[in-house]
């Protein structure tokens, strides 16, 4: 019994990062640049896998997947990376499954995310001296993509962690870490 609870919370928390991993599909067809589930299925996963392995892993390979499929650059290392920490960050919301935990915590990723990948561009771009002229610029340059990074990260949370709890409450024994 044990075993089937576990499996079938695995797929459905699995399912879920997929699919909104998948989504990435979508918005990046209709042009909403940085608005994306990247920081929400890393909390998300890790909030609620009990294998801290799987709770990295599955947003990885999920990534990985629509990378494929929109395509690989140069900068993903930087979002690898950043997904990696905001997975570490996650690990806070474990026993904090609540809305002000979660609000803040996505917050701080899209932050995090925000300062990681605009360091990255400037230090590997070649587009900014590499001088605080430089690294100021780019920070400015990055301004109208942090909105979307905001708007995005909030929104996926809502729908993975509200969605999540909507399904437990339809079937309880979801809601059981084994």
């Amino acid at each position: 019994m044990k075993s089937t609870l576990m499996n079938s919370r695995f797929l459905v928390l699995t399912v879920m990062i997929l699919l909104a991993a998948l989504s990435r599909l979508l918005t990046n067809e209709l042009h909403l640049w940085n608005f994306t589930p990247i920081a929400a299925i890393a909390l998300f996963g890790a909030a609620h896998f009990s294998d801290k392995r799987m709770a990295f892993l599955i947003p990885a390979v999920a990534m990985l997947i629509t990378d494929a499929i929109i395509g690989f650059h140069p900068g993903m290392w930087d979002v690898y990376l950043t997904l990696l920490l905001i997975t570490f960050m996650g690990f806070s919301l474990r026993n904090n499954i609540k809305v002000v935990p979660i609000v803040a915590v996505s917050l701080l990723s899209s932050l995090l995310f925000f300062t990681i990948t605009n360091f990255a561009v400037w230090m590997g771009s070649g587009y900014y001296p590499l001088d605080w002229s430089g690294l100021t610029t780019c920070f400015a340059a990055g301004i109208p993509f942090f909105g979307n990074t905001v708007a995005g990260d909030l929104f996926y949370c809502g729908v993975l962690f509200g969605g999540y709890e909507l399904i437990c409450k339809l079937r309880p024994d979801l809601a059981k870490v084994v």
